[in-house]
C-alpha cells in the first residue's frame, strides 16, 4: 500500500459548523487540494462517506488499483475520510471507492466537491485549480447598483450548448470564443444581464443541464474552469451581469454521483415519498439533514464567490415548496402540523437566502416558482422565504394564451391581459418568456401569434413592447429576440441565417431599442416593483382591445404613457386621459418602418387638451398603430 499521510484542512470549529449545518464554505475543505506537507507536494483529499468501512483514491496515478491509497477516517465521527497524497497533483483524474458498512456494499464516485470533471461521457473527477487573476475590479465595486431592485433587469436566457456552433466542425462554441462573440451580442442587443442554463457538469445532454453530477465544477464541454472565468470577466468588462441557474431541486442517480453515495441515503431523503421526483426520475435531497444543507448553500456561495457570479436563478422551488408536488393521494405524507408544505425545504431556502445576501449584498437570487406560495420574494425577518426575485408565470401563461387568440376574439378576453395587474405587486416579479415556453410542442414564441406572416411579426413586437413596460423585470430566452421561427433544439444551432430577412432584423431591432428605452427611462425600472410606479388610465376598452397605463419613476417628472392596441385596426383621433399639462412626445412606436410595421406614428408633438376624460382634467387625441404599442412622454 503507498503512503497515505495524515493531514486535514479540518479543525474542531469547521466540524461543529458542518455537522450543525452552518458551515458555508466547505469548498474550502473538502474535495482535492493541491498543497505542500513537510516541504513534500502532493495532493490533499476529504469527502464525507458516514457509513464506510473504508474510503480509498482510485486513479491514473495509482493505475485505478483499490486500496493502493486508503483514505484515514476522522476520531470526531463526523464521517469525514481525508488524507494527503504525495506526488498526485494538478490534471490527475480520480474517483472514491467507498466500502459501506450498509450490505458490504461498494460504489466508485465522482468528487463531489471537485473542480474540474472529465469530459462526459467520462465521469471521473480532476484534481484541479487556477491562478486566474480576475479583470472586473471595476464591475464588482460598483455592480450594487446595476443589481439592485430598482435599477434596469433585462435578461437574456443562453443555452451554451446551442446558441450557436461552429457547423463546419460540427461543434458548440468553447468558452473562450463564447467570451468574445456571446458578449459582443448581449452587448449589442443592449441586454443587462446573461442567464447561462445550468452549467455545472452533468452526464446527460438532454437534461440541458438540469441533472447535475459536479456541482463544483462547470461543465468541461466547453473548456477549462478558468476559461469560465474568462467569460464571466469579458461579461463583466463589458458592464454585463452574470445570473447562474442552480439546481438543488433533484440530482439524477448516475452511478458516479450523489445517490446512494456510501451505500445509504446520504445526500437523497430516504423516504421515497420525499426523495424521489416521479416528474424527473431523481433524486431529491434531504433537507432536513444538516451536512445535506451545508453543502448545497456552501455550492451557492461557490458560484458567487469563486466565479463573480451576480445572482442565482433556483430552479424548480415549487416542487421543493410542496411535499404533495405531482404526487396523488396517498403518495405523500403530511407534515407535522398536518399540511402539505415541505418545513424542512422552506427552513433551508430561508438559510440559503440569508447567507447569500449577507455574503454578497449586491447579488439577487431569483426563484422559479409557479404557486400562489406566499412571500417568495420578502425579507425572512417578515416571514418571507427571502428570494430577490420570483418568475411570474401566472403573467406568462395569460399573456401567450391571450396573445394566440385571433384579434377579433381578443375583445372578449381582456380580462386575461390585464389580471396580472391585480397581484402584479404582492412580488418581485420577473416576467419570463424562457426555454421552457419553445419546447415540447408549444412551438416558438412567434409561432404562436396568429394572422397572416405580417400580424404574426406585428404581434410579435407587439407582445414585446407591452412585456418590457409592464412593471417587472424581464428575461427572454435566446432566438426570440430576432423571431425563431422554429421550436428550441438543444443539439443545433439557433437559425442565425433568419436575419438576412427584414421582418426579423425587425424583431431584433425592436428588443435593442426596447432595452434602451428601459435602461433610459427611470419610470420603467425604479419602482418596477411598488404600486406607486404604476397607474392605469384605462383598461376597460374592451371593444377596441386597446388598454393605457402610466409608469412612474421616483421623480415627479419621470413619467411614460403607454397604449397598446390588440388589434389590426389603426386608431386615430382616440382620447386618452394625462396626468398634467403639457406635450406627448412620442419616444417609442412598434409599427416604425424600420422594424418592419407599416409607419402609422405621432410624428408631431401633441398638445394636452383642458378636456376630461378618462376621470382626469387633461387628455389628448393621439393616434395607435395597428397591432402596436406607443410610448410617450410629457413634455412641458
Amino acid at each position: 500500500m503507498s503512503e497515505v499521510i495524515v493531514y486535514s484542512r479540518f479543525t474542531e470549529f469547521d466540524i461543529n459548523l458542518f455537522k450543525s449545518g452552518r458551515h458555508y464554505r466547505l469548498y474550502e475543505k473538502f474535495g482535492s487540494h493541491i498543497t505542500t506537507v513537510n516541504g513534500v507536494e502532493g495532493t490533499y483529499f476529504a469527502v464525507w462517506a458516514p457509513s464506510a468501512k473504508s474510503v480509498c483514491v482510485i486513479a491514473d496515478f495509482n493505475y485505478w488499483v483499490e486500496g493502493e491509497h486508503q483514505l484515514n477516517v476522522r476520531w470526531d465521527e463526523s464521517g469525514i475520510w481525508e488524507g494527503f497524497i504525495p506526488g498526485a497533483g494538478k490534471g490527475s483524474v480520480y474517483k472514491y471507492k467507498i466500502h459501506s458498512n450498509h450490505n458490504d456494499i461498494k460504489t466508485e464516485k465522482a468528487d463531489p466537491y471537485a473542480r474540474r470533471s472529465e469530459h462526459p461521457p467520462k465521469t471521473a473527477s480532476v484534481v484541479w485549480e487556477d491562478a486566474y487573476e480576475w479583470n472586473d475590479a471595476s464591475w464588482m465595486k460598483k455592480r450594487k447598483k446595476h443589481n439592485a431592485i430598482d435599477a434596469p433587469f433585462s435578461v437574456y436566457e443562453v443555452h451554451l450548448g446551442s446558441w450557436k456552433k461552429r457547423i463546419e466542425e460540427d461543434r458548440s462554441l468553447s468558452y473562450t470564443e463564447l467570451a468574445d462573440e456571446l458578449v459582443d451580442y448581449v452587448q449589442e442587443m443592449q441586454f443587462t444581464h446573461v442567464e447561462l442554463m445550468p452549467i455545472m457538469e452533468y452526464p446527460y445532454d438532454p437534461s440541458w443541464g438540469y441533472q447535475l453530477t459536479g456541482y463544483f465544477a462547470p461543465t468541461s464541454r466547453f473548456g477549462y474552469p478558468e476559461e469560465f472565468k474568462v467569460l464571466v470577466d469579458k461579461l463583466h468588462q463589458s458592464h454585463i451581469g452574470i445570473i447562474l441557474d442552480w439546481v438543488p431541486s433533484h440530482f439524477p442517480e448516475d452511478a458516479h454521483g450523489l445517490g446512494f453515495f456510501d451505500g445509504t441515503c446520504l445526500y437523497e431523503h430516504p423516504d421515497k415519498r420525499k426523495g424521489y421526483h416521479p416528474d424527473w426520475k431523481s433524486l431529491i435531497f434531504n433537507y432536513g439533514r444538516n451536512e445535506v444543507k451545508s453543502f448545497l448553500i456552501s455550492n451557492a456561495i461557490f458560484w458567487l464567490d469563486q466565479y463573480h457570479a451576480d445572482g442565482l436563478r433556483v430552479d424548480a422551488v415549487a416542487s421543493m415548496l410542496f411535499l404533495d408536488y405531482s404526487r396523488e393521494e396517498g403518495e405523500w405524507e403530511p407534515n407535522m402540523f398536518g399540511g402539505r408544505e415541505n418545513l424542512d425545504a422552506i427552513t433551508f431556502m430561508k438559510e440559503l437566502n440569508e447567507e447569500v445576501y449577507a455574503s454578497f449584498p449586491d447579488v439577487q437570487t431569483i426563484a422559479e416558482e409557479s404557486t400562489s406560495f406566499p412571500m417568495v420574494s420578502k425579507p425572512t425577518y417578515l416571514g418571507g422565504l427571502g428570494f430577490g426575485m420570483k418568475w411570474m408565470m401566472g403573467w406568462m401563461h395569460d399573456t401567450l394564451q391571450y396573445f394566440a387568440k385571433e384579434p377579433i376574439y381578443r375583445k372578449h378576453h381582456q380580462n386575461d391581459l390585464t389580471f396580472s395587474m391585480t397581484y402584479a405587486f404582492t412580488e418581485n416579479f420577473m416576467l419570463p418568456l424562457s426555454h421552457d415556453e419553445v419546447v415540447y410542442g408549444k412551438k416558438s414564441i412567434l409561432g404562436r401569434m396568429p394572422g397572416d406572416e405580417w400580424q404574426q411579426f406585428a404581434n410579435l413586437r407587439l407582445l414585446y413592447a407591452y412585456m418590457f413596460t409592464h412593471p417587472g423585470t424581464n428575461l427572454l430566452f435566446m432566438g426570440a429576440e430576432f423571431g425563431q421561427r422554429e421550436e428550441w433544439n438543444f443539439q443545433q444551432s439557433l437559425d442565425w441565417h433568419l436575419l438576412q430577412y427584414d421582418y426579423h432584423k425587425g424583431i431584433k431591432a425592436v428588443i435593442t431599442d426596447l432595452n434602451k428605452m428601459y435602461k433610459t427611462y427611470p419610470a420603467l425600472y425604479e419602482q418596477q416593483f411598488s404600486a406607486s410606479g404604476f397607474e392605469w388610465i384605462n383598461y376597460d376598452d374592451s371593444e377596441n382591445s386597446v388598454i393605457t397605463y402610466i409608469r412612474k419613476g421616483y421623480k415627479e417628472d419621470d413619467v411614460l404613457i403607454i397604449v397598446c392596441n390588440f388589434t389590426p385596426i389603426p386608431r386615430t383621433g382616440y382620447r386618452i386621459g394625462l396626468p398634467k399639462e403639457g406635450k406627448l412626445l412620442e419616444i417609442f412606436n412598434s409599427d416604425a418602418i424600420q422594424y418592419g410595421g407599416s409607419g402609422v406614428d405621432n410624428t408631431i408633438e401633441i398638445q394636452i387638451d383642458n378636456i376630461d376624460w378618462n376621470h382626469r382634467p387633461n387628455s389628448a387625441e393621439i393616434t395607435i398603430p395597428p397591432l402596436g404599442v406607443v410610448v410617450f412622454k410629457i413634455k412641458k
